[in-house]
């Protein structure tokens, strides 16, 4: 389960660490700065993730209502990668990660699209899962016009998303799942992570959670239609579970893997070394190595 990296590449990230702790102390918690000044000022290459390219050959297609960023691949597709950004259902967009979708799909052989849904505070759970939801079905229904080759998944709040995007839309076959959120009433590892600011702490992973589902107790956010770690999760396709040692998140990854191993599918995980929260949003190798691990999984 733990991927053994290079030594050159644990000593880049662990220096990586400190560096990044030390610039986030002297930045104001995310959870105290609007949304809408962290949105304007990712999309303007500001922050601590590498700034984003604008590729022109993406294009944004109607999905039902939804709309969809989309990255073709070089020559005839296999099929359809349909992914959900993260940003803690609060920031983020579908236009932020245009060069990994092409990474993807140059890799793969699959049509990258990614959903543009609504997001919180301004729209509460459920829009974010409605729109996702609806662009799922226009995508297995075939409205990308490709071979009927579904693969579904995304990063932190976007691997939430697919993740209760699989428990209402059939016709996926693989799931690739990067350090998500499945128990929103937080898993033991956020529990004890406390102010510690790697990317997340405790404090920020709650501001997400009490934004996306207001007014909500610990123990409400269990539903299985917020936290699909308790989710009926029979009859899901096989899933790659991606999270870093240094992630709050850890133990969601390593419990829903093994929940949807016992649950009768087929899972693999894979924990990175001295990876943080978001870690291949950085020009990290341990990120290019994380990222090439999905392709290749993706492609098999």
């Amino acid at each position: 389960m733990i991927q053994i990296v290079p030594d050159e590449v644990a000593r880049e990230a662990i220096a990586f660490n400190a560096q990044l702790e030390a610039a986030l102390a002297d930045l104001p918690p995310l959870h105290t700065v609007p949304p809408a000044l962290v949105r304007a000022g990712r999309r303007a290459g500001k922050g601590i993730f590498r700034p984003s390219v604008f590729l022109d050959e993406a294009t944004w297609v109607d999905a039902a209502g939804v709309t969809l960023r989309v990255v073709r691949p070089p020559g005839e597709p296999r099929g359809v990668y349909l992914h959900m950004h993260g940003g803690g259902w609060m920031l983020g967009a579908a236009d932020l990660q245009d060069a990994d979708l092409r990474a993807l799909a140059h890799a793969t052989g699959l049509v990258a699209a990614s959903i543009e849904y609504r997001l919180a505070p301004e729209h509460p759970f459920p829009a974010a899962i409605h729109d996702c939801e609806r662009a799922a079905r226009w995508v297995v229904d075939g409205g990308l016009n490709t071979p009927a080759w579904f693969a579904i998944g995304g990063e932190s709040a976007g691997a939430h998303l697919a993740a209760l995007v699989l428990q209402r839309v059939r016709g996926f076959a693989k799931a690739n799942l990067v350090y998500g959120a499945y128990d929103l009433g937080l898993t033991p590892s956020v529990r004890r992570w406390g102010d510690r600011n790697l990317v997340l702490s405790r404090p920020i992973v709650e501001y997400f959670v009490s934004s996306f589902a207001p007014g909500r107790s610990h123990e409400d956010c269990r539903a299985p239609e917020l936290s699909p770690l308790y989710a009926d999760l029979a009859h899901m396709p096989p899933a790659l579970f991606t999270v870093g040692t240094l992630d709050p998140l850890v133990d969601d990854s390593l419990f829903m893997y093994e929940r949807w191993r016992a649950a009768g599918n087929a899972a693999e995980l894979h924990v990175w070394p001295h990876a943080v929260h978001g870690f291949n949003g950085f020009t990290l190798a341990v990120g290019r190595l994380a990222d090439a691990d999905q392709h290749a999984w993706l492609a098999a």
